[in-house]
């Protein structure tokens, strides 16, 4: 890497980490726990109260996605981003969601690579599926793989960052009323 480039791309790195840290410093945070218990204990009051999910997907490909995403931290994601980015906007991203407690991105974005999920409207094997990556998650004492956009994580930073899109996914439910 030459000198010029280094230069614009971690000063592009700090001018993105300092206007995320000012735009999220004065926003309220999320008062949700953030673990995976609390997840689990929202995923088993899922099937009796939400009754659909706005946007592409039908609530059982959410969940099917969210187990994904869970589940390629353990074995790997099938393709990543830059390094460059991980490092920059990756990094802000997830340093910022993570101070916040709280994420928002794209509720209809595959994970990248990942195979297209199948429709079904089934709820019980996709909870199960998330059940268990959960809970997979939380038994896994081996390496885990790098995130295809945030980079490396710890395993606390990385049950954060998979709360965090599980709950997101879940500001999109329609709950029974």
């Amino acid at each position: 890497m030459n000198r010029r480039h280094f230069l614009i791309t971690g000063g592009t790195g700090l001018a993105l980490v300092g206007l995320g840290t000012l735009g999220w410093h004065f926003i309220p945070g999320n008062p949700r726990e953030l673990t995976t218990d609390a997840a689990l204990a929202a995923l088993d009051n899922l099937a009796d109260n939400v009754i659909g999910i706005e946007g592409e997907w039908n609530l059982p490909q959410v969940l099917v996605h969210c187990a994904q995403s869970i589940e390629y931290s353990l074995t790997g994601y099938p393709e990543h981003h830059s390094d460059a980015f991980k490092q920059t906007a990756g990094t802000v991203a997830f340093a910022a969601f993570s101070a916040k407690g709280r994420m928002h991105h794209g509720l209809n974005e595959a994970i990248p690579g990942a195979p297209e999920i199948e429709v079904t409207t089934r709820i019980e094997p996709a909870i199960s599926r998330l059940a268990s990556a959960f809970i997979n998650f939380q038994q896994y004492a081996g390496e885990l793989q790098e995130h295809f956009a945030y980079g490396a994580l710890t395993k606390s930073e990385y049950e954060k960052a998979h709360v965090m899109h599980f709950y997101n996914h879940l500001e999109a439910a329609i709950v029974r009323s």
